[in-house]
């Protein structure tokens, strides 16, 4: 039998509102086996809050969907789930303009779009005045700069209430991470 040489491309998986508080509760060992069955390799997770790093030969939006359906049938749980190639993950930490203002990474948010239509409706925020918070628009995704925390934020608030399910933020710490492991390949 032939090894299958279909190359493959490196995507991150985030789930958004998983294991945040007691609702969508899913054990990072039981989502990496999920995605493994579902024939992509190289699965790693990140901390315990949906982050997934593998590999795949099928188009990130198909991806998606298929993790969203599996998750849904095998694990109770449904949450929207996007996934980005490793060309977009490194587009996402090439494009940060607020990294001169931020001064705790932990602080600093990364509102990943699910498309063009939710860059159009981020836009007119971007504009605003968030003093002493700072927001700002790249190609995939808005940064915001939340000085006082996440959950204290006018900013990040006004802009998630704006996109909805049509975004998932991580902090700025935890995308440098998914960017390593997207560079680092499978082992």
């Amino acid at each position: 039998m032939e090894a299958d040489t279909t190359p493959r491309s490196r995507y991150i998986a985030l789930l958004r509102g998983v294991n945040v508080g007691r609702a969508k509760r899913i054990a990072m060992a039981d989502l990496r086996k999920l995605v493994e069955d579902l024939g992509y390799t190289g699965v790693r997770s990140l901390l315990n809050s949906g982050n997934i790093v593998f590999d795949a030969v099928v188009p990130p939006v198909d991806a998606a969907q298929e993790i969203e359906a599996a998750m849904a049938l095998h694990l109770g749980v449904s949450a929207r789930v996007f996934v980005f190639a490793s060309d977009k993950v490194a587009e996402i930490v090439d494009d940060n303009p607020l990294l001169h203002v931020a001064t705790d990474h932990a602080r600093l948010f990364v509102f990943l779009l699910a498309g063009a239509p939710q860059r159009a409706l981020a836009a007119d925020l971007c504009g605003q005045d968030w003093a002493p918070e700072s927001m700002a628009p790249g190609r995939h995704a808005v940064y915001v700069w939340c000085p006082q925390g996440l959950l204290d934020s006018a900013a990040a608030a006004a802009l998630g209430k704006r996109l909805g399910e049509g975004a998932t933020s991580r902090n700025w710490n935890t995308m440098i991470k998914l960017h390593g492991l997207c560079c680092a390949g499978t082992d």
